[in-house]
């Protein structure tokens, strides 16, 4: 039996929402994103597509653990646009995910509470148009042998739903697995009876 814990809330589809107040124009984007690397070209990306907005302001959240987050209010007021837009994501208890609200001003200033509710707004309308998806939270390893084992080591691997990340088939077989938790120690027993496999955990 799976507990919450050995699974995690993200998303699979970018969307766009836009909220209006006052003459000012909030787009918000959302993305499934895998590392800050991507984080980085998604706000590159998006700052090409409005070079005249006045903000593009934006949270994310990354990892199982939760821990990796960072939020920018890009100019507004410290506090009114990336802890809106990041308290949105948490929310809902979603990681793997950028939220960027682009602002063009409309000539009206809304202050602090104005903002807030603005960016919350966008983040909010955009993240309710993309289907929240439960994934498995996994553990990776490597696992090396013979050729002549690859039918045995398949099936214990899809036995497991395990996720193959890399299959070198030679003489001397490599294969690096991503193995759900809640099947980890079944995966374990299977392989640990296989003769002369070895496994490894794979960072």
């Amino acid at each position: 039996m799976t507990t919450e814990k050995e699974n995690y809330k993200t998303i699979e589809k970018a969307v766009t929402a836009e909220f209006k107040d006052r003459g000012s124009k909030f787009i918000g984007y959302v993305c499934p994103i895998s590392s800050t690397g991507e984080f980085k070209q998604k706000l590159n990306e998006i700052k090409k597509e409005h070079p005249k907005a006045t903000h593009h302001c934006f949270a994310y959240r990354l990892g199982k653990d939760l821990n990796n987050f960072r939020v920018s209010d890009d100019g507004e007021p410290p506090g009114s646009a990336g802890k809106p837009i990041l308290g949105q994501i948490d929310s809902r208890e979603l990681t793997d995910i950028l939220v960027i609200v682009v602002r063009y001003f409309g000539g009206t200033l809304l202050g602090v509470p104005g903002l807030i509710n603005a960016y919350k707004s966008a983040a909010s309308l955009a993240l309710q148009l993309t289907p929240i998806v439960m994934k498995p939270i996994t553990e990776r390893y490597e696992l090396h042998f013979d050729y002549t084992q690859m039918n045995e080591v398949m099936g214990a691997v899809r036995s497991c739903q395990c996720v193959i990340v890399e299959n070198e088939a030679q003489l001397f077989c490599k294969m690096v697995v991503d193995v759900p938790l809640s099947r980890l120690q079944q995966f374990l027993m299977k392989i640990e009876s296989l003769y002369k496999v070895e496994l490894s955990r794979s960072v």
